[in-house]
């Protein structure tokens, strides 16, 4: 039998220690252990955890060693002992002693009986304490309370005050929902919520889009067959928002650069009943070939693929009649999904912002007169957001921007743009701007 914690253990020690995304090596382990009939759901809820809480378990183990000597501590036993200390501090359906005694049997395989001993004697004494005294200083108590990087709750307290920063943070570090997209060209809404209450799974009606429900039962929808033939996708209801804020309608010609994963392509073959052509670009292959199994299951057929740099995808024609420009972003907004961002250790954001405007400015290139161009990230960064698109406006005379509120509901709206926050609107922080090329021009 796999030992899901041991496993869970060596995923985050490469997570932290090499600064890569854990959810390939989430998926690797998770088919073993389907296979041999063990836990993923567990394997799953620790390493996103703990490389979600570092900071916060670092702050701990520290109130409970001696903090200089911890300091020193090497990095793979200290990751052991956050692991074990995440298990009592966050997940209440472990028992204590569980988490006590696998932590200190891992520790004692890895590490020898000196290292077991205390590992077992910081958990026990953290057992019997219970009680963390967190910093006097505001920044200093919410980055290691809440696990983020100082500066970044400093950017968000500027933002939207200590209050909703602190919800913000809240949000992040709960579990999430799992979206559900009625693919409506195979079934309705009606339809697909008696079916899935029949398998004893629970949904309800998201208010932000007729076509999603959203449920906490992740393992049973994904497992569903229904899911395998294409009846539904898995996706934010604030990524779906900039689809629905993009209206594509019947029989137009459509580009969406920096298409893959695909969720927002597909769900605009969709709306376009599998009508004109949605041609999708995007230079990863491994990317593009998930792509073109998600449209074989969802059964779309007006859909091209292109494997290309976005910036070298061509000939360059005025004759699309709308252009998605989903571009690459710090992703503030995702930061409950994807725990590794929030540590972003090998972003460089000058160069981000430089790639985003280029991108504006290549996206451009391909409307035709009376086009639709919609600029989208899923970050709260102003500086990814409304500035970028303020700068455009600026040197494109030849394009407007287009209010929200016109195509999506106006509470998900603000200055005419589309902007989801999370402690606001329970879903995924996104931004998206539609802009239109103005009649005549064929720049």
């Amino acid at each position: 039998m796999i030992n899901v914690r041991l496993e869970a253990y060596k995923i985050i020690v490469k997570v932290i220690s090499k600064n890569i995304f854990s959810d390939k090596l989430l998926q690797q382990m998770t088919k073993k252990l389907n296979q041999s009939g063990g836990r993923s759901p567990l394997l799953y809820v620790l390493v996103k955890g703990v490389v979600k809480m570092q900071i916060n378990l670092e702050y701990v183990s520290a109130q409970y060693t001696d903090p200089k000597k911890f300091s020193n501590t090497d990095m793979k036993i200290k990751i052991l002992l956050y692991l074990g200390l995440y298990q009592l501090m966050y997940c209440d359906n472990i028992p204590q002693h569980a988490s006590v005694n696998e932590t200190v049997a891992i520790a004692k395989k890895l590490f020898g009986k000196k290292i077991a001993n205390f590992i077992n004697a910081v958990l026990r004494k953290y057992l019997r304490s219970n009680k963390i005294v967190y910093p006097e200083d505001k920044l200093e108590r919410m980055s290691v309370q809440y696990s983020f990087p100082k500066a970044m709750i400093e950017r968000w307290i500027e933002y939207w005050g200590v209050e909703d920063t602190e919800k913000l943070c809240n949000y992040y570090n709960e579990a999430p929902n799992l979206h559900i997209r009625i693919n409506t060209c195979a079934t309705d809404k009606n339809r697909l919520m008696q079916y899935l209450l029949r398998r004893d799974i629970i949904v309800v009606e998201s208010e932000a889009s007729e076509n999603f429900l959203i449920t906490d039962q992740a393992r049973e929808v994904l497992n569903e067959v229904s899911f395998t033939e294409g009846y539904y996708s898995i996706q934010d209801v604030s990524a779906a928002l900039v689809v629905e804020l993009f209206d594509p309608q019947n029989n137009e010609s459509i580009l969406d650069l920096f298409a893959a994963p695909g969720g927002k392509a597909t769900y605009i073959s969709e709306l376009m009943h599998n009508t004109g052509e949605v041609t999708a670009v995007d230079k990863s292959p491994n990317k593009i070939k998930k792509l073109k199994r998600a449209a074989e299951r969802l059964k779309i057929t007006n859909m091209k693929l292109h494997v290309n740099d976005c910036f070298k995808f061509g000939p360059i024609v005025p004759a699309y009649d709308r252009v998605l420009l989903d571009v690459p972003c710090s992703g503030w907004g995702v930061f409950q999904k994807k725990a590794e961002l929030r540590w972003q250790k090998n972003q460089d954001m000058s160069e981000l912002i430089k790639l985003q405007r280029k991108a504006l400015e290549q996206g451009a290139k391909f409307v035709r007169p009376g086009g639709i161009l919609v600029y989208s990230t899923c970050t709260l960064n102003e500086e990814e957001n409304e500035s970028q698109i303020e700068r455009f406006l600026r040197r494109n005379k030849d394009f407007s921007l287009l209010d929200a509120r016109q195509d999506i509901p106006a509470e998900f709206s603000e200055k005419k743009y589309l902007k989801t926050l999370p402690f606001k609107h329970n879903m995924d922080g996104a931004f998206a701007a539609k802009l239109k090329k103005n009649n005549g021009s064929s720049k």
